[in-house]
């Protein structure tokens, strides 16, 4: 009996001995008082075995065929095995015109073996590991978004550097989006202060992973492309307990560098930005502890200031074609037709896009002269947005919305880095010669 039949005949017991009456017995038991008197006279004749429902054990008069079960449970054994009840349920009547509730079908799958529910799995155990043996062997990091000047300005984002070795924070930076160029930045601050680590650890954001599986084999990010250059692993981890060293800061900084800042009377990521060393400085005195062996493993950049602009700059590749020409971001470029440039046709033309909005083409290790025709107005074609600046896209739409309704104007892609300073006086340029403007004559006219 279950204990609500225990209960139940506790009181009915009490109503036989007449002990209680049988309306406070019917009110506590939640029936009326003419249930009270069947159950007592099943109580009087039968004893408290007859209070229990006579169905109870017995199959459901609306249950399914025994052959049906079996055959919903084959079907599911040969196509179906790894899927959920939820999902085998709408592939059965999609693909097998077999109508069974979901409910049903999972309880068939936990009897059968096929299933285990979520209260009967063995958690997942995380066991710590020891942290690594000297400062610059691992460097945990990770984009923290937050509000972290609370209502004084929008949200945005912290790109945390942490040292597994002595939970040093090695560098933070403020920035408005995750995105790959945000990473870049902060890195190559990174090492311009600290060397080269041995080794990043991050998680498996689309900035450090290609998505998809055939290309994650082969392809690689613009972040991974700049640490493979400079001689720097990465290490994408398969949760987040694996790099806990930098979720566990994120949450120590989301209290503490909210009210410091608050304090400090902060309010915009500039001036964080030129204020974090202080804090950082003071986070390392209070939390940091000593790496078991002393020695240093960042490396010294062997790069020169050049090199290191190109291999920090946002790469594309371009096939020059038979004309000389080849296209980036809705333009045109016309390089120069030199005997030179004559023998490179149909060959990849290396596109850097510089953080500063600067371009440079090269082949090889020579830069290729040029000269740029704008197809914006003959191309009818929609923007293209790529997720590297998709917040600031987003959020930048939503400014600019009403504006372009009322100038009817398509702008360029936003696939592409942030438009260089000269654009807008191209476009004045362009209005007046539409046909043609080279960036040596554009430099001219300036000096002018």
């Amino acid at each position: 009996m279950t204990d609500k039949d225990l209960y139940r005949l506790g009181l009915i017991q009490r109503v036989s001995e007449r002990t209680l009456l049988q309306r406070e017995a019917a009110r506590l038991i939640g029936v009326s008082v003419r249930q009270v008197q069947r159950l007592l006279r099943l109580f009087t004749t039968g004893g408290p075995a007859a209070l229990a429902s006579a169905r109870r054990g017995r199959p459901a008069n609306n249950r399914l065929p025994e052959d049906f079960r079996c055959l919903v449970l084959d079907i599911i054994r040969q196509h179906y095995a790894d899927f959920g009840p939820k999902l085998a349920t709408e592939k059965l009547a999609e693909r097998h015109g077999l109508r069974v509730s979901s409910e049903t079908v999972r309880n068939w799958m936990i009897a059968d073996g096929l299933w285990v529910p979520h209260s009967r799995r063995k958690p997942r155990v995380y066991q710590p590991r020891y942290r690594r043996d000297c400062l610059g062997e691992l460097v945990q990091i990770d984009g923290s978004h937050h509000a972290w000047f609370e209502d004084r300005a929008d949200k945005c984002c912290l790109l945390v550097f942490i040292d597994d070795a002595t939970g040093q924070l090695m560098h933070l930076q403020f920035c408005e989006t995750e995105s790959a160029f945000d990473y870049m930045n902060a890195t190559r601050q990174y090492i311009d202060k600290h060397g080269k680590p041995v080794a990043f650890y991050s998680d498996k954001h689309a900035v450090f992973r290609v998505s998809g599986t055939e290309n994650r084999r082969t392809g690689t990010t613009q972040f991974g492309r700049v640490l493979r250059e400079i001689g720097v692993e990465l290490i994408c981890a398969n949760s987040s307990q694996a790099k806990g060293r930098v979720e566990r800061a994120n949450q120590t900084l989301q209290d503490r560098l909210v009210k410091e800042m608050r304090l400090e009377n902060i309010s915009s990521i500039t001036e964080a930005n030129h204020w974090l060393a202080t804090f950082i400085a003071d986070f390392n005195q209070r939390f940091s502890r000593p790496a078991k062996y002393p020695k240093d493993l960042h490396r010294p950049v062997m790069e020169t200031q050049t090199d290191l602009n190109d291999i920090f700059a946002w790469q594309e590749l371009r096939s020059l074609s038979k004309s000389l020409t080849f296209q980036y971001d809705k333009m045109l470029y016309l390089v120069d037709p030199t005997e030179e440039n004559t023998r490179i046709v149909g060959e990849k033309i290396r596109v850097l896009d510089y953080p500063d909005g600067t371009l440079a083409f090269k082949y090889g290790y020579r830069t290729l002269s040029y000269q740029v025709y704008d197809k914006l107005a003959i191309v009818d074609q929609g923007a293209i947005v790529d997720n590297k600046r998709l917040g600031a896209v987003l959020k930048l739409a939503q400014l600019k919305q009403d504006e372009l309704q009322t100038q009817g104007k398509r702008e360029r892609s936003k696939k592409m880095p942030k438009r260089r300073a000269q654009e807008r006086a191209l476009e004045e340029l362009r209005a007046i010669n539409p046909v043609l403007v080279s960036p040596e004559d554009f430099v001219a006219s300036l000096k002018r």
